[in-house]
């Protein structure tokens, strides 16, 4: 049974004329009727008919490109990257490629809302960024959307993204989990047991996985993984100062915390100073990423760093087909660790 417009309209609860001006894009219409529609529009499997349908077949000069925060410098870095990519000799003969930056807040259905968009656009390539949700209703989701692109000739990557499996996604995954072992076992092997761990959102992979990599460290030096030195929180400052300060409340006795970004390591060093504790000789702080502002910290930061415009600019140039996909469509990128004057000898 063919899905018509007039479907759409009454699941969505909307008129016709409505669905159209969603679809067509050529009249301002309320983010959340717009939302409503283009999720009865998934829901239904609507496909455009007539010359629109034709249209369909060929792909656009567009490309997407989805952060959670592009005022967070580790989405922004990699979406400077990859738009650096796109436009140049990976336009077609006349042109450059139109980069559209999707600022997503980190919100599962402002994901897919994004992705249908970019599908009724007949992008020609979609790049995803930083971690996913996890959760399997979503990810399911998002797996359908990614084959649906890919069969329309969008050519889909994931930058510092897991795999999503069943899909043509091409994957080049930070190494989280090896990362954070490394900087874990760096304080470690310094002389430190009492660590506090402050984690990012429960929901992402990337918090599971760095988590994960954390506490691989401990159980290899038989040391108990105590919940009470664990924090979550968002993967910003405020957060990092607030966590820093109930792991104190928790333990007085830390010696060293782990963040789970760069941003988070400043706001534990500010509530660390304003403890009345000194970094490192009272306790050692380390972060995740290496932005730009870790070196110019005071202390510089410990961190990890990953090569962000690096991964980023390979994302791009498989997007546009200008670079060979990674055997098996997939490719790890490994982190190094930075050790910085954030970091010392525990001293109480």
């Amino acid at each position: 049974m063919t899905v018509t417009l007039a479907d759409v309209a009454a699941r969505a609860q909307v008129s016709p004329a409505t669905v159209s001006r969603v679809l067509n894009g050529n009249y301002p219409v309320a983010a959340s009727t717009r939302e409503r529609v283009l999720r009865a529009v998934d829901e239904l499997d609507y496909v455009l008919n007539g010359p629109a349908s034709a249209l369909a077949a060929a792909t656009s000069d567009l490309v997407g490109i989805l952060v959670h925060d592009i005022a967070d410098p580790f989405f922004g870095i990699m979406a400077s990257a990859i738009q650096a990519e796109i436009g140049g000799t990976g336009g077609r003969a006349g042109g450059e490629r139109l980069a559209v930056v999707c600022n997503t807040g980190g919100l599962p259905e402002r994901e897919l809302t994004y992705l249908t968009l970019l599908q009724r656009q007949r992008a020609a390539a979609v790049v995803l960024t930083g971690g996913a949700v996890e959760n399997a209703p979503h990810a399911a989701a998002v797996a359908t959307k990614l084959r649906k692109l890919a069969e329309a000739g969008t050519r889909v990557v994931l930058c510092g993204r897991p795999p999503v499996v069943d899909t043509p996604a091409i994957a080049l995954a930070f190494d989280n989990r090896g990362g954070a072992r490394q900087l874990t076992e760096h304080l470690l092997g310094l002389g430190h047991r009492r660590l506090g761990y402050i984690a990012g959102p429960e929901e992402r992979t990337t918090t599971r996985h760095r988590l994960e990599g954390h506490r691989a460290a401990l159980a290899a030096q038989g040391i108990e993984d105590d919940p009470r030195r664990t924090v979550h929180g968002r993967y910003d400052r405020r957060s990092g100062y607030e966590a820093t300060l109930e792991l104190l409340r928790r333990d007085p006795s830390l010696t060293a915390v782990v963040a789970a970004n760069d941003s988070v390591a400043l706001g534990a060093c500010a509530a660390l100073r304003e403890s009345g504790l000194r970094v490192p000789d009272d306790v050692s702080v380390a972060g995740f990423d290496d932005l730009p502002f870790s070196v110019d910290a005071v202390p510089s930061l410990t961190t990890v760093r990953l090569p962000l415009a690096e991964a980023g600019a390979r994302a791009g140039r498989i997007a546009m087909g200008r670079e060979e996909a990674p055997p098996g469509g997939m490719a790890t990128v490994r982190g190094e660790l930075m050790v910085r004057g954030s970091s010392g000898v525990p001293r109480r």
